[in-house]
């Protein structure tokens, strides 16, 4: 079985999908050992582990070598987050998706918001993009590549249920394989869409959204930290940096 099927069936399965977010190879090697059985990338914490902010800031082929170090070194699938696509033509967003999976992994998330400029892509305009990518995938030896359709209408829109339910059908129907909806927390409105939408849906840890088993009985069929994990690694070196200048003492790194 390769690892694109196994990815898909872990979307099949009865069970949740809980993803462990990398950003490294060594987080994506702890997270392996821990037991997750599958690995998603963040961009945002391969950003900061680079120095920058997330949003497409880093070169593309800096991003794509940590993406193949990673899936070259751990034994499970893994998805890569490209953000919107690293381009600002079509011909470039598909360049890179077909970049992405010859590098072993075994999908992607793709978003619908612009980089420069606040906003989404238009329904029409990202539709027609991911049908391009599932015909391009699909005639270049990755068929069932899982792609992951992220919106980002909880981000940048007011009232963002109907123009989430419009787009994600409109995405399964255009070749997405799931649809990722990160910022949503109403239980009422993930239920809603999960009973609608013909396609796994994935959602992203925020307060009040954070139980699989909860998110499991709503019908979710994968959830994610993104870079709340990264975050708080981040938060506890810098906290242990600062002590260890205040203190001029190293003994508590060795405290239980």
């Amino acid at each position: 079985m390769t690892r694109i099927q196994a990815f898909n069936e872990l979307h099949a399965s009865q069970e949740l999908l809980f993803i462990g977010n990398a950003w490294d190879l060594l987080s994506a090697l702890t997270l392996e050992k821990a037991g997750f059985t599958a690995i998603g990338t963040t961009s945002w914490g391969i950003a900061n582990s680079l120095g920058c902010a997330d949003g497409e800031l880093i070169d593309f082929n800096r991003h794509l070598a940590i993406i193949k170090t990673i899936a070259e070194n751990v034994n499970i699938p893994v998805s890569a987050d490209i953000e919107a696509g690293y381009g600002n033509t079509t011909e470039t967003i598909l360049e890179n998706v077909l970049r992405t999976a010859d590098v072993g992994v075994a999908g992607i998330n793709i978003e619908d918001s612009l980089k420069e400029q606040k906003g989404l892509r238009t329904i029409k305009e990202h539709c027609n993009l991911l049908a391009q990518m599932r015909t391009m995938l699909d005639h270049h030896g990755f068929r069932d590549f899982y792609i992951n359709a992220r919106t980002d209408t909880y981000f940048l829109e007011e009232q963002p249920f109907l123009e989430t339910l419009n787009r994600a059908k409109a995405y399964v129907e255009s070749g997405a394989s799931g649809i990722f909806i990160p910022g949503i927390t109403d239980y009422q409105q993930i239920r809603e869409l999960t009973l609608t939408v013909d396609a796994p849906i994935n959602l992203m840890s925020l307060p009040g959204i954070t139980n699989c088993t909860i998110l499991k009985e709503l019908g979710v069929k994968r959830f994610s930290f993104g870079n709340a994990l990264s975050d708080k690694i981040i938060a506890y070196m810098t906290k242990n940096a600062k002590q260890l200048i205040e203190t001029q003492d190293t003994s508590f790194l060795y405290e239980q």
